[in-house]
C-alpha cells in the first residue's frame, strides 16, 4: 500500500513534526505541549516559549483538520461585526476583549462584515451550511433579529451584542441604555437645561426602543421640552447629521440641552455649535457616552458616561464558551450599568 507523501513528509521529506515529536524535544507531556501552544495562561510563560520555540524549530503546524476530525470541532468563533459605529475605536476595544478571553482556549476568532443595510442572512446561512464556526457573536441587534431567530431553529450557539423582544430566552450582553439616557437627561436638567434634544439609532435596533424610552420619560418626568431629531439616525451619512445639527441649532427654539449616544455625534455636535457660535456650557450642555479616553483631550470638557466595551467583549466570549459547553442560556445574561466619568 503506497502512503500520501503529501500528509505524512514534510518538503524536505522528513516525517510531519506532531505534538508528540514536539514534546518530545522539550521533554514535556503532549498534554503540556498542547496547552502551551494554545497560550493557556495557567502553563508557565517560560515554558511557553520554550515549547513555541521549538514548535517554530521543528516545523509544526496544528493539524486543524485532524482536530475537527476528532472533535467535531472547528475551535472557530465567527464575529459579525458593523465596523461603522458611534464609537471611536469600537472594533479595536471589543476585539481586544473577546481575544482576551479567548486565549488559551485553543479558540480562533473570524470576523465577517455586518451591513445592516444588506440581507443579515447571509452570512449565517453560509457559516450553517459549511459548519464554518463553533458559535457566533454579533452586534447591532434588532427586535425580532432574524440571526437570533435562525440560529435558535438551528440549534449553533451565539451571543447577541443587544437584546431583543423574543419570548425565548437566549444569550446576550448589553449595554443599559435606557438607564443612560435618564442619568443624562437628569443632568442636563440639573443645569438648567429644558429643552432637550437627542439623534436616535434606527427604529429596527432593540437599543433605540431603550434609548427613546429612557430620553422621552425622564424629559416628561422633569417637565421639560424635548425633541428627537428627525430624519437621521447615528447611522446616517456625517454630512446629513450634520446639516439636522445645525438646522435645529439655527431654529426658533434651538435646544439647549443635547443626549449624544456615542463619541461620534457627540464631537459633531460640539462642532455644530462652534459653527452657530455657540459654546458647549455656556448657551449648551452635552452628555455624552463613551467608550475611549478622548474627551479627557477636549475641551470645553463635557459630561461623559463611560461603556466598557472590552469589558463586553470578553463577557461575550465567556457567555458563548459556556453555550458551547451546554450552559442553558437562561443563566447567560450580563446587563452593564453606566459609570460616570464627568
Amino acid at each position: 500500500m503506497t502512503r500520501d507523501i503529501n500528509m505524512e513528509q514534510g518538503l524536505g521529506g522528513a516525517e510531519k513534526p506532531t505534538l508528540r515529536t514536539v514534546a518530545k524535544a522539550t521533554g514535556f507531556s503532549v498534554a503540556t505541549v498542547s496547552r502551551a501552544l494554545a497560550d493557556d495562561p495557567r502553563i508557565a510563560v517560560r515554558t511557553r516559549e520554550k515549547v513555541a520555540e521549538a514548535a517554530k524549530r521543528l516545523g509544526y503546524i496544528p493539524d486543524r483538520a485532524a482536530r475537527r476530525l476528532r472533535t467535531g470541532r472547528t475551535q472557530v468563533i465567527t464575529l459579525l461585526l458593523n465596523t461603522e459605529h458611534e464609537f471611536l475605536g469600537f472594533t479595536h476595544e471589543f476585539l481586544s476583549g473577546i481575544t482576551e478571553r479567548l486565549r488559551g482556549t485553543g479558540y480562533s476568532v473570524t470576523v465577517v462584515p455586518d451591513d445592516p443595510g444588506d440581507d443579515r442572512l447571509t452570512p449565517v446561512r453560509t457559516i450553517l451550511r459549511n459548519n464554518l464556526a463553533d458559535g457566533l457573536l454579533f452586534t447591532r441587534t434588532e427586535c425580532f433579529d432574524p440571526r437570533v431567530r435562525m440560529l435558535m431553529e438551528a440549534g449553533l450557539p451565539f451571543v447577541s451584542h443587544g437584546r431583543t423582544e423574543f419570548s425565548l430566552p437566549h444569550p446576550f450582553v448589553d449595554f443599559d441604555n435606557e438607564a443612560f439616557a435618564r442619568q443624562a437627561v437628569a443632568r442636563l436638567v440639573e443645569r438648567g437645561r429644558d429643552r432637550l434634544s437627542m439623534i436616535l439609532p434606527d427604529d429596527k435596533f432593540t437599543f433605540c426602543q431603550h434609548l427613546r424610552y429612557g430620553f422621552v420619560s425622564a424629559a416628561r418626568e422633569a417637565g421639560v421640552a424635548y425633541e428627537v431629531l428627525e430624519g437621521v439616525t447615528l447611522d446616517s451619512p456625517r454630512d446629513e447629521i450634520s446639516s439636522a445639527l445645525n438646522a435645529c441649532l439655527r431654529g426658533r427654539e434651538r435646544p439647549n440641552g443635547f443626549v449624544c449616544v456615542g463619541e461620534v455625534t457627540a464631537l459633531m455636535t460640539m462642532a455644530a455649535l462652534s459653527d452657530t457660535g455657540l459654546t458647549p456650557g455656556i448657551e449648551a450642555d452635552i452628555v455624552a457616552k463613551r467608550a475611549s479616553p478622548i474627551f479627557d483631550n477636549v475641551r470645553p470638557r463635557i459630561d461623559t458616561v463611560y461603556e466598557d466595551l472590552r469589558a463586553t467583549g470578553r463577557a461575550m466570549a465567556e457567555m458563548l464558551l459556556r453555550r458551547i459547553e451546554g450552559e442553558p442560556p437562561e443563566a447567560l445574561h450580563v446587563l452593564f450599568e453606566p459609570e460616570r466619568c464627568g
